[in-house]
Order: structure tokens, then sequence, then C-alpha cells
């Protein structure tokens, strides 16, 4: 009888075993991604990371696959930029996760949070090297390039794996986190209710950062002693989302501001305190100047040599990082902390009055600015055909205007560093660019990240060789019918086209195919393709991709002969330094 109750006892456990729910590694990660508001992935499929992207679909996540890893990663990082949580990427093994790589690294140089995750081969088969397919020791050869990498071998740790992923990515100063998920952690099977209580929803993931009251008083004093103060504002500014504490500052201060290309549109570009057209006057006679989110590297010329002038100058830098300070030069007054904070620091520390610069050094700055402002405009606004540089951004300038709200996407060599100076932004995040690298064929990534993140229209502006790199992915705009208007600044070649090779037959280095016709391109995916030759064809194409919201690109006909080597790096180069020796 006592076995009967045993046979019986064991049978009814058994069976509630068998109802018991069961999860996998493919619903864990889905629901860890979730459960923290990570509803975008970007990516490309394949082994072992294709039925995830399905599933992942079905769940909710929006899953937007692309031609190209590297174009993916472009599109995750910039997403991290525009809302302060890590964009997604997802990659196959080896050569994908190669691929990645690069968005990676330069989501890490920019500071953008980003998590890229990669499917990768067994740790037994990788360890011993026994030639597993796309075998790879993926974390070893991130680990060098981004913020944090994390590797995850079994189901229970998934929960803990993207909550220190997410941590690492977004707080203090962020950047990118690889996330290592080996192909058998997928199809790992476990209990419902133990994987769901092994989720973490991680709770203030980038905690402020209090200034140090000593630190504030310094660098006010600093500022208040001033005779030619300035205020750059980098792209660190414009991430911390601290936009109108940082306008307010500025307003109160009065002191005139540069900001770097990626923090216009903080306070407009048109504001009477931008110093954006008297750069070199600015950066050369200040006698203190107050870094907010921007670093002292090549960018600022390391915050030394000719760019600066020889009169002595006290920096005052704004990180929340405190190795950045001294980095170049020595900081006078280093104040480390998050931007909101700091800055709402200062502007409480200022009291009710803020001694007004002095009048001298103001209209220094202003008669500098207006004098370039004019001095530009008539180049502005001609109507040449083949086009100019400066034609051509002028019409692009009066669209940019009229649109404040939409996203401007922009690389290049002189299309990048013309379009800087010449088009003015007015409202913060609106305009995105090749970043602390000044790498190229960020572009077609960057327009769909940001179309995908803000819901707002993007235009592309885009020299010939830039979009070269990532130029497949108007495919994937049209597929998504992603409102992206793409300018291809056409001047038939790198820098210029009109090069010739001495020695032989082939073309220059520099030298594409004459009269390429890139608007074609989009066609055969059921975009919309121009070809504009003029400013005035050139303004009427982009304002009607604009008011359709269509995938568009236009093929700007620039003449061969405009451009300049490396538009204003050239002294990069060293054959153009020996040349000018």
């Amino acid at each position: 009888m006592a076995e009967a109750a045993f046979k019986k006892t064991s049978a009814d456990a058994g069976a509630v075993a068998a109802e018991r729910e069961l999860t996998d590694g493919f619903h864990l990660v889905i629901d860890a991604l979730k459960l923290n508001g990570l509803d975008t992935i970007y990516g490309v499929p394949g082994i072992p990371i294709t039925d995830f992207g399905r599933m992942a679909q079905a769940s909710g996540i929006r899953v937007l696959s692309f031609r190209h890893e590297q174009n993916a990663g472009y599109a995750a990082a910039i997403a991290g930029f525009l809302t302060k949580k890590p964009g997604v990427c997802l990659t196959v093994s080896a050569p994908g996760f190669l691929n990645g790589l690069t968005a990676l690294a330069h989501a890490t140089t920019n500071c953008f949070p980003m998590i890229l995750i990669s499917g990768s081969s067994e740790r037994e088969i990788v360890d011993l090297q026994q030639g597993d397919y796309e075998e790879m020791d993926q974390l070893a050869i991130a680990k060098p390039l981004c913020k944090a990498a994390f590797r995850v071998l079994h189901a229970q740790d998934i929960g803990i794996g993207f909550a220190r992923a997410i941590r690492a990515a977004v707080s203090g100063r962020p950047g990118g986190v690889y996330l290592d998920l080996p192909a058998r952690l997928f199809s790992q099977v476990m209990d419902a209710e133990a994987g769901h209580k092994s989720l973490v929803k991680v709770i203030d993931p980038a905690p402020a950062q209090i200034p140090a009251p000593d630190a504030v008083k310094r660098a006010l004093d600093a500022l208040r002693s001033a005779k030619r103060p300035l205020i750059i504002l980098g792209k660190g500014a414009a991430y911390a989302q601290a936009d109108d504490v940082i306008k307010s500052f500025v307003e109160k201060s009065g002191i005139p501001f540069l900001p770097m290309s990626m923090a216009k549109g903080l306070l407009p570009d048109t504001h009477p305190q931008c110093a954006g057209a008297a750069r070199s006057t600015v950066l050369r006679d200040s006698d203190a100047v107050m870094l907010i989110g921007a670093r002292l590297n090549w960018l600022l010329s390391h915050g030394k040599g000719k760019v600066w002038g020889e009169a002595p100058r006290k920096f005052i830098q704004v990180d929340i990082e405190p190795r950045e300070m001294d980095s170049n030069v020595e900081i006078a007054a280093p104040l480390v902390g998050d931007i909101g904070s700091c800055v709402s620091a200062l502007l409480g520390a200022m009291g009710g009055s803020w001694p007004t610069p002095p009048a001298d050094w103001i209209k220094t700055v202003t008669s500098k600015r207006e004098e370039n402002v004019a001095k530009m405009a008539p180049r502005l606004m001609n109507n040449n055909s083949p086009m100019d540089y400066h034609g051509a951004l002028g019409v692009l300038r009066t669209i940019v205007k009229e649109r404040p709200d939409a996203v401007l996407v922009n690389e290049g060599a002189n299309t990048l560093d013309l379009a800087r100076g010449i088009i003015d932004v007015y409202r913060p995040r609106k305009r995105i660019d090749v970043g602390t690298w000044g790498a190229m064929g960020i572009g077609m990534g960057y327009a769909i990240g940001a179309a995908v993140e803000t819901g707002k229209p993007v235009l592309a502006i885009e020299g010939d060789s830039a979009f070269g790199f990532s130029g497949m992915e108007i495919e994937t705009i049209c597929r998504y019918k992603l409102p992206v208007c793409v300018v291809v600044f056409n001047n038939d070649g790198i820098y210029r086209g009109t090069d010739v090779n001495k020695a032989g037959s082939d073309p220059a280095t520099t030298v594409f195919v004459k009269g390429s016709r890139y608007d074609k391109m989009i066609e055969a995916f059921g975009g919309v393709g121009v070809n504009a030759t003029s400013p005035d064809e050139l303004k009427r194409a982009v304002n009607v991709a604009m008011d359709t919201g269509k995938p568009t690109l236009i093929n700007a006909v620039i003449d061969p002969a405009a451009g300049s080597e490396s538009g204003r790096i050239g002294n990069l180069n060293p054959q153009s330094k020996l040349a000018r020796k």
C-alpha cells in the first residue's frame, strides 16, 4: 500500500513538472530588453541570430535589418546620442561582429551609449581553437575598443548581463558596450517563473554627479575676472538634454559662445551671443574659456598653437570624466559632474545679477561676426550651373531655416566643412555629423537612426565619396519608407574631380566616374531620384521631398573643380605639410 502511495505521489509530481511553464534564452533576452525600454534593434540577420530577430519582431520590438552591420551600428550609436538610452545593434558572429566593431569604437570615442550584441561560437571550441563555424574570441577583440565587454553563458544570467551592459553604456561618460551571446545560450531552457525573477529592471542607470561647491566658485571667479571670456559648447552638452539650463546660463552670463558642430542649435546659431562666424577671433583673443561638454582634442587644436594665439588664458572645463582635465593643457578650474548638475550649480551660484562682459570684447566679436556674415552672403546667392558648394549650400541653408525641426545629417570633406559654417541650426540635436574621429560612412546609418528615433524628416547632405561608404542603405530607407532626403554633392571625386594620373592610364586615385547619376540608384528601389544642376533645381527638389516624406536621393551636380583637399584639415595630410614648406 505504501508502495502504491509512493507511485501515485511520484506520478502527480511528474504531471506537475510536465505542466510547469518553461522559457528559453531567446525569450529572456527579449524580455530583458523590453523590461528596460529598449524597443528598437538595428542589425543584419544571419546565423546564429536570425530566429532571435524574428521572435523579437513578433514580440513587438522594432527590428530594422540593414545591408551592412557597420551602418546598423552607426544607427544604434546615433540612437543612443538622441535618446540617452543605449542604442542596440545585433550582428552575427566573426565577420558580422567585426563589421559592427567600427561603429562600437566610434560610439565609445564619441561618448554615445550603445550596446553591440553578437552571437558567437561555443567557448570550449573557441578556447581550443578547433575550427568552429565563424570561430573567434570576440570578447577579447572587443575589450580594447569599447567601454566594457561581457559574455553571458547561462540563461539565468541574462538579466544581470543586460543590466551590467546598460549601466556601463550610460553611466558616467557614456560609451559602447559589447555583449557576447554564444549560440547555445539562446536555446537554453529554464523554469519561466525563475527566469522572470532573474531579470533586472535597471534603476537610475546614470545618476547625477553633483559638482563640489568650491569647484563651482573657482569656475565663476575665473569667468568673472576675465576681460575676454568665451564659452565653448560641445556635443556632450547636446547629449545632456539640459537645454533650458544651458540657455539660461549662457544668456545670464552675456558671454559669447562658440558651438562645436553637434552642439549647434542648443542656442540658435542666429543668437546675438553666438560667435560661430567669428571663430578665429574668439579662439585667438579670448583670455578665459569655459568648455561645456567639449574636449580640447584636435578639433580645438589641443588648446594650443597658432589657432589660440599667444595671449595667456585660463581654461575652465565642465566634464563628467575627471581624467579629461589637463589632458592637453592645464585646466585652471575643473568642474567635474554631469552637465545638467554642473550648469545648474553655476547658474544658482551666480546670484541675482552677473557683471556684463567688457563692452569692447562684445563689440569686437559682434563686428567680426557681422563682417564675416556679410562677406559670405553674396556667395550663397549664386545660381551657377554646375553648382559650386556655396550656391548649393545657400539654398539648403534656407530650407533648414524654414524647417528647423528636421534633422540634418552631414558628412564629407568640403561638403562637411563648408556646411558646418554655412547652415545655421536652430534647435538642439538637429545636426549630427562625423564626430570626434571624423569618420566617413556614418551618413545613411545616422539618417535611418534619426528618422526612426525622432519621427522627424531627415536631410542628409553627403559628399559623393562619403556616400559611397553606406550608399546601399538607400534600399533600407526605401524598404521602411523613411522620410529621408539624401543630397549627394557630386563633383566626380574626392576633394575635386579634376586630378590626373600622369604615370599611366588608370584614373587618378581621387577621381570617380564622370557624370555619375546617383539618383538612378534609389529609383531601382522605388524611391524618388532627381538630378539637380542648379541651386534653383536643388531647392525645388528638396522642398518636394521634405513635403511628401518620400525616400528621395538628389544628385547635386557640383563643378568638378570646386573644393580643396581635405577641406579645413589638409594640414593633417603629411604630403600637404610637405607642399607648404
